[in-house]
């Protein structure tokens, strides 16, 4: 009998994942995992060395071959993903420029982008479905690079995470819809990249050689180079496919949309997301974070979002000498809900609502322990969640089904507690590879895989549903109030430690 396999790989915000996918069982075949250490810059840069994808991206597909063994010969199309934005800038030679890529954590274009807002923002959201944020891929080349980057020859090409992976796998420069509609470079009515995005950040000199061109995801658009096939020991010249955004591979790995579910996701950052009907043309968009085209015409994706979510755990395992996530949730879990008083502000990498907002415990007093502090950090990343997942509700576009993804979904118990914040059921996929599945998907329907088949229900991602407790729900809803109303008194704070300056005329 033939065998199929697919491979996805998915390059996270602290890892790079490959995952085979045998597409007659469903089951994964191989499964690798490579850190990607970030060095931190002076004013909140955050960078990942060339050598370091390079080096992870090796690891993780010889250790896909060296698991298949002979079955890598049955690996029939690769799929990549990975998360949104940051800045992967290609030199003249097809090197990182200075050497590194930059994370969508990044926060050293803050102050760019808040003054940006004030004057660009409303014309943004509506040519392009997001205000400025600081880890755009513009608005980081901006202040990194300067203005005229393009124009002296420094930044040949720009890509995001998943195309630059695509690139070192085929020598092709492509992406698709989801990452350059997140990223707020597209135009939302016509899908082409926006000018007026390119104009309001400064760079004007980027084009659409710049930017590559836009391929559908699931189709091929290069193959596997001889080198690459030989030093990771995969067969030479393997359909590579356009994946998507890793939310929306997640979201594929479950058939969100299909079964009209939402998402959160609580990965690094804090993702928050539905999949619902295109505003009609000359109708205001609703006032949510993001509004992404994806490629269906009458189809949108609308998300809340924050740079913050389990980094704020990993935050506290190493401030707060814990040695890991899990110690942190473990040792929360000692302390009851609301931590004896402590709260916390979840924004250890930022967040745009509160604009400007940063992190930090308030009232935090002498009799508080280790406990109280992981207990406000845990209550505080699973509050924001509620949080934008309220905002997508007053706007209608919350449905009833909602299912938790991500490192935080593998445990129950935050599961549990954001559904007592929702006062309803949450379903969780423990599997933490959603995104690297989703991309192996894209590498199936590259080759006439048809998804929506009831026979191929088989390769999605297994879910649980968790009902929360109906006694902690009172209470649940009492600490979220207190938590939105203190996250919006602390507003005018926030402006005050951003370090806001005026932006040169050249800038605007």
């Amino acid at each position: 009998m033939t065998t199929n396999i697919y491979l996805g790989i998915d390059m996270g915000s602290s890892s790079l994942k490959a995952l085979a996918l045998d597409a007659d069982s469903g089951r994964t075949m191989a499964l690798a995992r490579a850190a990607l250490p970030h060095d931190r810059r002076p004013g909140g840069g955050c960078e990942v060395a060339e050598a370091a994808i390079h080096a992870a991206l090796g690891r993780v597909l010889g250790a896909i071959a060296g698991q298949l063994g002979p079955l890598a010969a049955a690996v029939r199309a690769i799929g990549c993903t990975g998360h949104g934005a940051g800045l992967y800038a290609l030199d003249a030679a097809g090197r990182l420029v200075g050497g590194s890529a930059v994370a969508s954590t990044d926060q050293r274009a803050t102050a760019r982008a808040l003054n940006l807002a004030r004057s660009h923002g409303a014309a943004l959201f509506d040519d392009v479905g997001c205000g400025p944020w600081p880890g755009q891929p513009t608005l980081i080349a901006a202040e990194l690079f300067g203005h005229d980057a393009v124009q002296r020859g420094e930044l040949q090409r720009l890509l995001f995470a998943k195309d630059y992976l695509g690139f070192l796998l085929t020598g092709e420069t492509a992406t698709d819809l989801s990452d350059a509609s997140t990223a707020g470079l597209v135009t939302l009515a016509s899908g082409r990249w926006s000018q007026q995005a390119f104009d309001a950040a400064g760079l004007s000199d980027l084009s659409p050689r710049t930017l590559g061109r836009i391929v559908p995801s699931g189709e091929v658009y290069g193959r596997l180079l001889p080198a690459q096939a030989a030093a990771c020991g995969l067969p030479a010249g393997v359909p590579v496919a356009m994946g998507a955004i890793d939310l929306l591979a997640s979201m594929t790995a479950i058939r969100a949309e299909a079964r009209g579910h939402a998402v959160a996701v609580f990965g690094t950052w804090s993702v928050n997301a539905a999949i619902g009907a295109a505003t009609p043309a000359g109708e205001p968009k609703p006032p949510v974070a993001g509004v992404v085209n994806f490629g269906p015409t009458d189809r949108r994706l609308y998300m809340e979002n924050s740079p913050s979510s389990m980094a704020n755990i990993a935050w506290a395992a190493e401030a707060l000498g814990f040695g890991s996530e899990q110690a942190v949730i473990d040792a929360a879990m000692g302390s009851p809900l609301g931590a004896h008083g402590v709260r916390f502000l979840p924004f250890v990498n930022g967040g745009s609502a509160p604009p400007g907002a940063s992190a930090g415990f308030v009232g935090l007093r002498s009799h508080h322990g280790r406990a109280d502090m992981a207990r406000a950090v845990v209550d505080a990343v699973v509050a924001l969640h509620a949080r934008h997942l309220g905002r997508l509700a007053a706007h209608g576009l919350l449905p009833e089904a909602l299912t938790m993804l991500g490192g935080g979904a593998r445990d129950a118990r935050l599961a549990r507690l954001l559904a007592g914040f929702l006062g309803r059921p949450v379903a969780r996929c423990g599997d933490d590879e959603t995104g690297a599945r989703g991309a192996a998907l894209y590498a199936a329907i590259s080759q006439g895989l048809d998804l929506d088949a009831p026979a191929n229900a088989h390769l999605l991602a297994p879910c649980e549903t968790l009902a929360p407790d109906a006694g902690d729900i009172p209470a649940c809803a009492d600490f979220l109030a207190g938590f939105d109303a203190l996250l919006d008194s602390l507003a005018p704070a926030f402006t005050l430690t951003t370090g806001t300056t005026r932006m040169p005329d050249s800038a605007r």
